[in-house]
């Protein structure tokens, strides 16, 4: 045995003997208890025996679960629906009182895993993306719920434990909404087929009537009206599928399309296990947020600025494709930079500029520098008049563009990663706003054509988040296609089998545009 082994052998033997000198000190049923301790806790999953040991050492080697207490807990355990979570995945009551001898120590194992999984999620977020930064929720379970045993609190502080905030209540709500249509029937499948157009008949019009009325697209008394006229596709149901359309991120044209049918394709249980992933990576997340900040969903390629916790503000996004995904980031805004020069990274200079020549080059206003290829600020620069400076944020950040015609796209997953702003100068101006000098020095630095960098003179937090599920500004699930694969992917680690549409790109790729 080396010198480590050794010590982590006598570690191990000082605890044992302290935890069975502070039993010995108390009651003969709590010395009774902990004779059976170690042999069952070593039957439970290594990752939770450390909270079972540190809760049963706060609470003097006792037994908990009293019957008042079980029903505290089966109580908590059946509002695990508004969570989209199912309380048999962490409780069988039924068998846990099978068996007298374990059921203590099954009983605070569940209950543990549990209280995890309101206030961290089930998953870890690092293990379903590729990269993903961000502050996650960090909760003392022992403590909390040796707490709330003692307080008889036990739902309550189960309740407390997932995200409080309205956009997280909202789509609990929309869960719980999607689950009563299912055991209802849920709504009739939409056959696929030609492109429906404005003023057409269709044998399908009754089915989609069926589904705008489900969701709350149209009323319920509008719906039975318009199944009593026919298969006419007429101007109210048009009315209702524009509803549709925007709630789903697709062009509100009126046209039931490809994209518009592949997302009437989806199904009851499609949509609420959706909104289930969406619970979950919310739960992820540290509940405390900046008042003000920039949060930026690459699902919806939406983008919104809180000040003083309200939302001001929405521009429109493009942000990276499925092949070049923006990350989930949490990072602090630094500067605007008026006038930036683009520094190209090494990939996309190898494999889409340099072998386009150097008259490529020159076209561009792009020239080579110590191997690496910079493109001189200007009007048709990638970055265009402003780019916003993320911290430390593995060269994401947000800017300007040229390409102004991608942002009147449903679909604007278009760039290398980076996140383009619509109206980015006005946006600029109004995070400038609060100090007058600052904003006068960008103005003055936009007019002069010279790069400027401007520091806010305060923090900004900004968030990339992907959520392809959120309730809009009218109450309403707002959906959007798994663009990067993330639901997909999620869904296999949480065990749940969707079948999700995949989306439909609607606009034309410009050659020219290489930006970040």
């Amino acid at each position: 045995m080396n010198r480590r082994e050794l010590g982590l052998g006598v570690a191990a033997a000082t605890m044992t003997l302290a935890g069975q000198a502070a039993a010995q000190a108390r009651s003969p049923g709590a010395v009774a208890f902990y004779d059976t301790f170690n042999d069952q806790l070593a039957r439970l999953p290594q990752t939770i025996q450390g909270d079972v040991r540190a809760l049963y050492e706060m609470n003097g080697w006792r037994p908990l679960w009293t019957p008042e207490r079980l029903r505290a807990l089966n109580q908590a355990a059946a509002r695990a629906e508004r969570h989209g979570l199912a309380p048999a995945d962490f409780f069988d009551f039924v068998g846990l009182a099978a068996d007298p001898a374990t059921s203590e120590m099954r009983t605070t194992a569940a209950a543990l895993t549990y209280a995890r999984v309101l206030s961290e999620g089930r998953v870890r977020p690092e293990t379903v993306e590729d990269l993903w930064e961000m502050q996650k929720n960090r909760v003392d379970l022992p403590a909390g719920l040796n707490d709330a045993l003692a307080r008889d609190r036990l739902v309550e502080w189960y309740e407390d434990l997932a995200p409080q905030d309205i956009g997280y209540a909202n789509l609990s709500a929309g869960y719980v909404r999607y689950r009563r249509l299912i055991r209802d029937g849920g709504w009739p499948a939409f056959r696929p087929g030609p492109t429906i157009e404005p003023g057409a008949s269709d044998t399908r019009i009754p089915a989609l009537i069926k589904r705008l009325t489900a969701e709350g697209d149209l009323s319920a008394a509008d719906g039975a009206r318009l199944e009593a006229q026919g298969l006419v596709y007429g101007s109210e149901l048009q009315t209702a599928v524009r509803s549709f359309q925007t709630r789903h991120g697709l062009a509100a044209d009126g046209r039931i399309g490809t994209g518009t049918q592949r997302s009437l394709s989806a199904s009851t249980e499609d949509r609420a296990r959706q909104i289930a992933l969406n619970l979950e990576r919310r739960r992820w997340l540290k509940r405390e947020v900046p008042s003000e900040r920039i949060e930026v969903n690459t699902a919806a390629a939406i983008m919104v600025y809180w000040k003083d916790g309200r939302p001001v503000r929405s521009n429109r996004v493009v942000v990276g494709t499925p092949s070049n995904q923006t990350p989930s980031l949490e990072k602090q805004f630094a500067s605007v930079v008026a006038n930036p020069p683009w520094y190209v990274p090494a990939g996309i200079a190898r494999a889409e500029i340099l072998p386009r020549g150097p008259g490529y080059l020159a076209s561009q206003n792009m020239y080579v520098s110590n191997g690496q290829v910079i493109q001189r600020a200007g009007p048709t620069a990638a970055l265009g008049y402003v780019k916003f400076e993320l911290r430390d944020s593995y060269a994401i950040f947000l800017h300007d563009t040229p390409s102004k015609a991608a942002f009147n796209n449903a679909y604007r997953h278009r760039s290398h990663g980076c996140v383009r702003v619509q109206d980015a100068i006005e946006f600029a101006r109004l995070l400038l706003s609060p100090d007058p000098a600052l904003l006068g020095d960008f103005d003055t630095a936009l007019d002069a054509k010279t790069t400027t960098r401007i520091q806010t003179g305060r923090e900004i937090g900004v968030r990339l988040l992907y959520w392809t599920a959120f309730v809009d500004g009218q109450g309403r699930v707002a959906f959007r296609e798994d663009v990067y694969s993330r639901d997909e992917k999620l869904a296999r680690a949480l065990g749940i089998a969707v079948s999700l549409p995949r989306p439909v790109d609607d606009g034309r790729t410009d050659a020219n545009d290489v930006g970040p």
